[in-house]
């Protein structure tokens, strides 16, 4: 039996130049997906799949990310006497463990395989999660605990996939498959950002991984690979053949909220799952000659 997977990094320091000017002041793991935000998301995300340390690597300006885990106490009281018990209820649902939760820095821009080495300190020895917040996956059960119980079963590393249009591999990380055992597949390649004519498949990571700490190892050597930056996807590379290494083709829907049409429709999708606004969302959509 693999050793439990109890700690997850949120690589959390871009400076979401995208959404521009509104992540002048506000992280974009902030932006709210109807009324959540994004890192809200990724951390239930956890939760659910049984993990219950995390460790958030931030930049400047991403103050409101601790905040947004921490006691507000004067919103708390007033609402307490208000007996507006629903919405404490709600604020309560976003608290992590007491003593759970820590932040690093990351000093430099350098990729998200720089952002996850900064964690390198808190994670140790043991094998980890990571998540991309602004990859919002919709999955029942969530991505993770689908992911974990592969990993149970395999060991290893696991990592997310979905297939995505031929045409756009050269926007995503993309695996080289081998052996297929219904929604696992084993991987026997990783290559970051590739033409569509040189891509081995187009199933894409996104967003979601569980990785042995022997990748701290090769996030050392600090090498950049595509775009100049230090890329996680050459690391993890490099762990094919020493582990085992699968991919998991989970049962969800991932929308990328890092593209600002890609987080209109997350919105749309979320909003349309709710009781509460459902049929209001279709009704806006119709005025505007829309079909939900």
């Amino acid at each position: 039996m693999p050793k439990p997977v109890r700690k997850i990094v949120f690589p959390v320091a871009g400076l979401g130049t995208r959404f521009l000017p509104a992540t002048k002041a506000v992280p974009k793991e902030m932006l709210p997906v109807v009324d959540k935000p994004l890192i809200q998301y990724a951390v239930e995300d956890a939760l659910e799949a049984g993990i219950d340390e995390f460790i958030f690597v931030t930049g400047r300006g991403k103050h409101a990310i601790e905040d947004h885990f921490d006691h507000a106490y004067e919103l708390e009281q007033t609402l307490a006497e208000k007996e507006k018990t629903a919405f404490l209820k709600q604020l309560e649902a976003t608290m992590p463990p007491a003593g759970n939760v820590a932040f690093t820095r990351q000093q430099k821009p350098l990729g998200l395989g720089h952002a996850i080495w900064c964690a390198r300190n808190f994670v140790g020895d043991e094998p980890f999660a990571i998540s991309l917040p602004d990859m919002l996956i919709d999955a029942s059960p969530s991505c993770l605990k689908q992911m974990v119980e592969v990993y149970e079963a395999t060991g290893g590393n696991v990592i997310g996939v979905e297939e995505c249009a031929p045409e756009e591999t050269d926007k995503y990380g993309v695996i080289t498959p081998g052996e297929v055992d219904g929604s696992t597949i084993e991987v026997k390649g990783l290559v970051e950002k590739p033409m569509p004519a040189d891509a081995p498949s187009n199933l894409f990571l996104s967003g979601r991984y569980i990785l042995n700490s022997k990748v701290f190892d090769y996030l050392d050597t600090q090498e950049p690979g595509a775009g100049g930056e230090i890329q996680l996807t050459d690391s993890m590379a490099k762990l094919i053949g020493e582990q085992p290494f699968h991919a998991l083709k989970y049962n969800g829907k991932v929308h990328d909220c890092g593209d600002k049409v890609g987080f209109l429709k997350a919105n749309i999708a979320f909003a349309l799952k709710r009781d509460d606004m459902a049929g209001r969302v279709r009704e806006a959509l119709a005025e505007l000659g829309l079909k939900s």
